[in-house]
């Protein structure tokens, strides 16, 4: 190998730095686990060293699978989500201590992390590449209202604090909808990628603002209508609200108009409006929320504020720095280890904790974004931004509701709250952004140039990560060709959306 070779940067491969992270992430989460043993019955669980070789073993193994399968992967995703389970696992355990009776919920939840990190690894094996869902847009679209919808089928759905959200499979209850809203982003993606042109095509100015065509409003129209279908059959509106945001974020990231932008929080805004006067239970969250102090709304009905007002009660106890693991009393909120995960959090680790939180949040959607940037092909980088939308979403919806900044909706917090639909679902999120990651940062041998030079310095030119060919010095005496391309063992694609997601 020349010299000129020799300097050429590459992507760095998944190396044992990342096995620090993840240590570093294993050692927190059962020091939190140990902890909550201390504060609570002031003695180290005897199940300690159990629960971390369990949660160790989860970590190592598809940290090496990484390693083999997907080397080039985004190497922060794993030890951020393994962090947050980790203190979501201790903080279900801490919950169930203060019950009369305890029930073994965090054994259960690891569990079902269990089935989550294996499913994980499983989509690691099976997509090899993620273009390859592009052919199966319209069946992951069909699948999706297939599952939306079961819950609503007689005998197999279950209705639970008034929402006909799950199913009855065996003793266990199961949300398809968390499933539902994977399948969504993969329709969605391949579908912006194959109609963009249209979508993008000029109308209207209005103050100053390009509007699409009145006939290109077809789909931001069906998208509401189906959202408002489940708020209004499924008494779900969390779910409502997090399909409507992320077709309407992958409909912009799309085409680059805020117009759509405009559009959705317009239609939005109407829904939400109309569906507060039209129906009982949104008017009662809505109520609940506007007037969240007062004797008529303080009560323990569906809709009622004693739940967001104990939240409230809890997060100011612990102040700045918090009571410490097992010395508050997350048990006075209702679903303290569920919907309000997060202020029980905040009462036990205050909020400076909560801002840890929310910066563990803050970086798998950085990293899951900074990925759909470094995509060449527009069906990845729709893909990759829908996924870390959703979490992103869903945690802001989340957090905005336990803060009282908007109504509550009913969804859980990723990876942190009790429940194993939506653990599965975000583990199979993270191991598509690992495989999307993947593909964008592996190093190809470009056949018609040579050596292949990989840009990881987002500011010298270009997209950042962007994947360069030239020829080296002694290839040639001409000058040398620079040529952007994904994968360039294969031909460009002709969708490429550029970094702020609008066509080049």
């Amino acid at each position: 190998m020349n010299q000129a070779q020799s300097q050429i940067a590459r992507p760095r491969p998944y190396r044992l730095a990342e096995l620090g992270l993840l240590i570093l992430a294993i050692a927190v989460a059962t020091s939190a686990y140990a902890l909550v043993g201390l504060g609570v019955e002031d003695t180290i669980p005897a199940n300690v060293y159990g629960y971390a070789g369990w949660l160790a073993a989860l970590g190592l193994i598809l940290h090496v699978v990484i390693w083999i399968k997907a080397k080039y992967a985004d190497p922060v995703l794993v030890p951020i989500a393994v962090l947050l389970n980790g203190l979501g696992l201790a903080m279900i355990y801490r919950v169930d201590l203060g019950r009369d009776e305890y029930l073994g919920s965090g054994l259960t939840q690891l569990i079902w992390m269990t089935l989550g990190v294996g499913l994980a690894i499983a989509v690691i094996f099976v997509v090899k590449d993620h273009r390859w869902l592009r052919r199966y847009t319209y069946v992951s679209g069909f699948a999706a209202l297939v599952f939306l919808l079961l819950p609503l089928i007689p005998g197999i759905g279950k209705t639970i604090n008034g929402a006909r959200i799950w199913i009855g499979v065996g003793p266990l209850s199961f949300q398809p909808g968390e499933i539902a809203k994977i399948l969504l982003a993969i329709f969605f993606a391949g579908y912006l990628v194959s109609y963009k042109d249209q979508l993008v095509a000029a109308g209207p100015k209005i103050l100053g603002i390009r509007f699409p065509r009145l006939r290109d409003f077809g789909p931001i129209v069906i998208a509401w209508v189906a959202s408002v279908g489940i708020l209004v059959f499924e008494k779900d509106l969390g779910t409502s609200l997090l399909f409507f945001g992320l077709f309407v974020a992958m409909l912009y990231v799309a085409t680059s108009k805020v117009s759509w932008i405009i559009l959705g929080l317009g239609f939005f805004a109407a829904g939400a409006v109309a569906a507060t006067f039209l129906f009982s239970h949104v008017g009662q969250r809505v109520s609940g929320w506007l007037n969240a102090l007062s004797p008529e709304e303080y009560n323990k009905t569906p809709g009622g504020s004693y739940q967001l007002v104990q939240g409230l009660f809890g997060m100011s106890n612990g102040g700045l720095v918090g009571t410490g693991f097992g010395e508050g009393r997350p048990n006075m909120v209702p679903y303290a280890e569920s919907d309000f995960i997060y202020a029980s959090f905040g009462e036990e680790i205050g909020m400076a904790g909560l801002f840890v939180i929310l910066l563990c949040y803050l970086f798998i959607f950085q990293r899951g974004i900074r990925t759909a940037q470094q995509l060449r092909d527009g069906f990845g980088t729709l893909l990759a931004t829908g996924l870390s939308f959703t979490i992103a979403l869903q945690v802001f919806v989340v957090v905005g509701g336990v803060t009282r900044l908007i109504p509550l909706t009913g969804l859980t917090t990723p990876f942190l709250a009790q429940g194993g639909s939506s653990l599965i679902a975000n583990w199979m999120i993270i191991a598509l952004l690992l495989r999307i990651s993947d593909n964008a940062r592996r190093p190809v041998e470009d056949f018609h140039t040579g050596v292949l030079k990989i840009t990881e310095d987002p500011e010298p030119s270009g997209a950042p990560g962007r994947a360069e060919t030239s020829r080296t010095a002694d290839t040639s005496d001409e000058e040398a060709p620079t040529t952007t391309l994904g994968r360039a063992d294969e031909e460009a694609p002709t969708d490429y959306l550029g970094p702020a997601g609008g066509e080049r």
